[in-house]
């Protein structure tokens, strides 16, 4: 791990001691937490983020000093309980403070018997910089829940003039491929989720999640032709604590001037029932507010 890595997983520590010891009791260092704490800390993390570590995982990062750092949904995930939206933001947010303590080290180690030493590290590390690969890694989120996803997703690495590279999410719904292109263009397919194509370049912050949209066609289906009718209400569940009581939602239609609304009720009905217009249904726009969608547009093609 580096320098700097160990210096911003050190604060990401101490951030989420603060959001914990806002509400809790507890030692200031998280090291210190023992049992009760832990599993108290789990349960707000599930409860925060729909996500949680495992008590390993906590020994292995907080009660003792790691040799390399979480994966990379686990940072989003601890990030996230923390304030931030991702690990991303969260480094964005405290890099001035590692630069000013990059910049404090070689005030007070920067000799002149150094002065050769260090130009020869430039030396080494722009060449390993501009020889070195990317690594890409993304994690596939359902677009309406934020959640991962929990289905097996395959990858589809495109490569100029060469055979495709063949990847799958893990069970948290992430992969990562090493590249020397600074970009990487792929193809995620589930049976419940609609196939996307992503093209992503090193510099784009947004490289870090990728949002699905549920294939609810082929959801369906599957729920009733198995005769899983308990999964269907669970879907109505989900789609009318999804929904806000006054969304506007209304249909658009081909070549054709106007449009058709349609209530909250009439539109749940519509995305559960495994119909050929469900089927060539596509959304075409959704607005949120508070987390629900407030206006939804689509087109049956």
């Amino acid at each position: 791990m580096t320098e700097a890595n160990a210096t911003y997983f050190k604060l990401l520590k101490e951030a989420i001691a603060n959001t914990f010891l806002a509400s809790y009791s507890a030692p200031k260092k998280m090291a210190e937490w023992k049992g009760e704490t832990i599993a108290l800390f789990q349960e707000e993390l599930i409860s925060s983020t729909k996500g949680s570590i495992s008590e390993k995982s906590f020994y292995t990062y907080f009660k003792k000093t790691p040799a390399k750092l979480p994966r990379i949904d686990v940072l989003n995930l601890l990030s996230m309980y923390a304030g931030y939206s991702n690990w991303e933001e969260f480094k964005n947010a405290h890099s001035g403070f590692i630069v000013d303590k990059v910049s404090e080290a070689k005030k007070t180690k920067l000799t002149a018997p150094l002065l050769g030493a260090v130009a020869l590290l430039v030396i080494v590390v722009g060449y390993l910089y501009f020889n070195q690969e990317n690594t890409f890694t993304f994690c596939l989120v359902d677009e309406d829940e934020q959640t991962p996803l929990r289905y097996k997703v395959s990858i589809e690495i495109i490569k100029p003039n060469e055979s495709s590279v063949f990847l799958q999410t893990d069970e948290y719904g992430c992969f990562s491929y090493d590249t020397a292109n600074d970009a990487i263009h792929f193809v995620a397919q589930s049976p419940y989720y609609k196939t996307d194509t992503i093209v992503r370049k090193t510099t784009s912050k947004s490289s870090l999640t990728v949002p699905m949209r549920k294939d609810d066609y082929a959801l369906m289906l599957k729920y009733y032709s198995d005769g899983n009718l308990s999964d269907v209400v669970k879907r109505r569940k989900q789609l009318e604590n999804l929904i806000a009581p006054k969304a506007q939602i209304y249909q658009v239609f081909p070549n054709v001037t106007g449009i058709e609304l349609f209530t909250k009720k009439e539109f749940i009905h519509k995305m559960t029932i495994p119909t050929s217009a469900l089927k060539n249904m596509h959304i075409l726009d959704k607005e949120y507010a508070e987390g629900k969608i407030t206006k939804l547009k689509f087109i049956i093609r």
